[in-house]
């Protein structure tokens, strides 16, 4: 890890850059990929699968046979975990169906405000070398519980033309019908033009790697919404004398497991921390089975003494980090100032990893700096709110000469009418 002690203010935008992703001819890669899918529907569809993905598929969406079968390749340990997330999951998110807003902004006039779901949304889960089935529970069981119409999910197939069967489960748990094997930019064009078999949806949710990124980025200028805007995982952890190293280093490494890009830092408010930290990234790393992976990750990361409280909390709200992970014995100073943050674990015994899987808060969270004006995925993401108005006799008077004057000084002569008849006409 880059290691930093006390750094200045002005070097902090060094310190809280983020990876930069190389993306010559990406977007032109989008472009075309996205064109003969417009063009071409399921044929472009499956001959970009063959390309990108080695695999070649007979139909794209999976058959009730193959989900079925899939749930017998599923260990019952797994089975169980599965259950016990997706009831945590929903739990947590049942308990964010927001009521109806209603008020009298003034005698006759009344406002109120209600909630509708997105009709039809799509969810991309990765399967390459690490098939996210959490993101499925993470992104479907909010869906169902918003009364999303439509659920559509797309994921890469394997090289034998099949999806992983943890996700195929996962899916099935949650409720998804539709499941198609089709991954990267071509998912994302289906589902933003729809195909012969892949709905057209109006959001699309879901990691993905920086060709799926810049995908639904362009998704967004065709009229199809995207949950956030994303980049590679990342994870900050602030850690005094009373945080255990060992359980900080196997954070840190948690999170660089994702990918070489992926970004952690490790923020100590003692120097007696850095040599222990340092130890245990040694013992530790050379067990993982990513860990040619994680290493790379963590030779781009930092480690930053930083002994003071308002430098610390400052830093990490410029920062804005995807995962915060807060290890100090006066964590309400912390707590009560942290503004920039996809989620917050706190103590000891709060992994990251609990919150990725089954606590029951959403792990799509906004990276890249985007935790300064994004929220993580929650029942809101997947729904729109309606305002209602209902204006009596008495209302119109009340409130019609104000909307007679504003509308006059605006210049807006019919606005104006629109009002005075009624007022007339009284």
């Amino acid at each position: 890890m880059i290691l930093a002690k006390n750094p200045e203010r002005k070097n902090w935008d060094k310190l809280t850059c983020r990876p930069v992703l190389k993306q010559q001819n990406l977007q032109q890669l989008v472009n075309e990929v996205f064109q003969a899918i417009r063009e071409e529907g399921d044929n472009a569809v499956l001959s970009y699968t063959k390309i990108f993905d080695k695999a070649e598929v007979e139909n794209l969406q999976a058959t009730e046979e193959e989900v079925k079968r899939a749930s017998d390749k599923v260990s019952d340990d797994l089975k169980a975990a599965i259950r016990l997330a997706g009831a945590n999951i929903e739990k947590f998110h049942r308990a964010q169906i927001p009521a109806i807003v209603e008020v009298e902004t003034m005698p006759g006039v009344k406002c109120w405000q209600e909630t509708r779901p997105i009709e039809r949304v799509g969810i991309y889960i990765p399967g390459g070398t690490a098939p996210l089935f959490s993101t499925v529970l993470m992104l479907a069981i909010p869906a169902q519980i918003a009364g999303c119409k439509d659920i559509v999910l797309c994921t890469p197939p394997d090289k034998n033309g099949q999806i992983n069967p943890a996700i195929l489960y996962a899916a099935q748990y949650a409720g998804v019908k539709q499941i198609f094997k089709v991954g990267g930019i071509q998912a994302i064009g289906a589902m933003t033009f729809g195909t012969e078999s892949v709905p057209k949806v109006n959001k699309i949710f879901g990691p993905g790697n920086q060709y799926v990124t810049a995908a639904k980025q362009r998704a967004t200028q065709l009229g199809v919404a995207i949950d956030m805007p994303a980049g590679p995982s990342e994870l900050l952890v602030l850690a005094d004398d009373t945080a255990v190293p060992e359980f900080v280093v196997s954070d840190l490494l948690s999170q660089a497991e994702h990918g070489s890009d992926s970004q952690v830092i490790c923020i100590v408010k003692s120097a007696n921390l850095i040599p222990k930290i340092q130890e245990q990234l040694l013992n530790q790393l050379p067990s993982l089975p990513r860990k040619d992976m994680a290493r790379k990750a963590i030779e781009n990361s930092k480690l930053i003494l930083m002994e003071d409280d308002k430098e610390c909390l400052d830093f990490i709200n410029e920062y804005a980090p995807e995962h915060f992970i807060l290890c100090v014995e006066n964590e309400a100073f912390y707590l009560n100032g942290i503004m920039n943050a996809g989620s917050v674990f706190i103590g000891n015994y709060t992994p990251e990893s609990a919150g990725d899987y089954a606590s029951g808060t959403n792990h799509t969270l906004p990276t890249n700096g985007y935790a300064k004006s994004f929220s993580g995925v929650n029942i809101d993401s997947f729904s729109k709110k309606i305002t209602f108005q209902k204006i009596s006799k008495e209302g119109i008077k009340r409130i019609g000469p104000a909307i007679e004057f504003m509308a006059e000084a605006e210049h807006l002569k019919a606005h104006k009418l629109a009002v005075t008849k009624r007022l007339l006409s009284l």
